[in-house]
């Protein structure tokens, strides 16, 4: 007797691709840069971190329950642990637990949760948070720890990054200043040593977090398009810069310095605020790259990466509308009678 054909409703096909699945993948992604932070600062490094993730999980909780009415909350999805970690990850190892959860409340508040929660929001909520903070205590925010201090918070002692170097030289005019940068390889592992400052908890390590990127590239968490888009648009345009005038750092500099990396390959990538085609992914790459070293060299900050995502994540839907795919079937309008 043949078996009875069940013919159901569409659709037919179904992948393993999830929210959960990609939020917690990238958070795996972000274990290296996150555990080599923890050797490096110690101490700050687990306060901040610690405090980011549970003051985004709880005010998304709170938001959801009480604000929204909504029985059912997303706080198991692991977005908001993400941001918390992301938040975590650019901010000082020094930084008043305050001032965390001010961050913490602008970025769930404001920059996720005003806009409907998860699949709304416009801009990262993480670099919103970071933004509003940057903006509101630039002092705390750019008071820079040195490694190795692993029993101490808000008192650790403090140093000039290398963004604030190559600022130095150009404010100058005087290219010697960059004989003060360490070399490629102590910014790709992060050993800053002679009284430099080394950034953000999430910046420390570039090769931590090249590792990340390509554990999400082989996973298909992300795609390629807008992280080499990014990491290439830099390193051709600083080059420029370079070869026409030396007070102008060079490309490799720029790549490994500052929250580069982690914009390029964590933060820019974000499915919500970026573009869904290739092509302006390519765009959007292009442009946040563009963005990041016009505001290094000439802007008032000496780390232009957040601004940049930012101002693309506004352009986002024109470039969706520019890159919108052919529909099938459809005749284009000069060939219509």
């Amino acid at each position: 007797m043949a078996n009875k054909l069940v013919v159901s409703l569409s659709p037919h096909a179904h992948g393993t691709d999830s929210v959960e699945r990609n939020m917690y993948g990238v958070i795996l992604a972000l274990l290296p840069a996150l555990i080599v932070s923890f050797c490096y600062f110690g101490l700050g490094s687990a306060v901040v971190c610690l405090t980011s993730v549970a003051a985004c999980v709880f005010f998304e909780w709170a938001i959801t329950r009480f604000i929204l009415k909504r029985e059912k909350t997303t706080v198991l999805d692991g977005s908001a642990i993400l941001t918390g970690l992301l938040l975590g990850f650019n901010l000082p190892s020094n930084l008043p637990i305050w001032i965390i959860l001010i961050g913490a409340l602008v970025a769930i508040g404001v920059g996720k949760m005003t806009f409907g929660g998860l699949g709304n929001n416009p801009f990262n909520p993480a670099l919103v948070g970071r933004a509003f903070l940057l903006v509101s205590f630039p002092a705390q925010m750019t008071s820079w720890p040195l490694i190795g201090q692993l029993g101490t918070y808000t008192d650790a002692n403090t140093g000039a990054t290398p963004l604030a170097i190559m600022k130095e030289a150009i404010k100058s005019g005087d290219a010697s200043v960059l004989d003060k940068l360490p070399d490629a390889t102590t910014m790709l592992l992060g050993n800053y040593s002679n009284g430099f400052g080394a950034g953000t908890i999430g910046e420390i390590c570039g090769l931590a977090l090249i590792l990340g990127g390509c554990y999400l590239i082989w996973k298909k968490i992300i795609t390629w398009h807008i992280p080499v888009s990014i990491l290439l648009t830099v390193f051709v345009f600083s080059g420029c810069l370079h070869l026409a005038n030396p007070i102008y750092a060079n490309p490799i500099a720029e790549l490994l310095s500052g929250g580069l990396l982690l914009g390029a390959i964590f933060m820019a990538t974000d499915y919500v605020t970026s573009p869904m085609t290739h092509k302006g992914q390519l765009i959007y790459g292009v442009s946040i790259g563009l963005l990041t070293i016009v505001i290094r060299n000439w802007g008032a900050y000496p780390e232009g990466m957040s601004f940049a995502i930012l101002i693309m994540n506004a352009f986002t839907p024109l470039i969706n509308n520019y890159c919108k795919p052919k529909r099938f079937g459809e005749v284009p309008a000069k060939t219509k009678k």
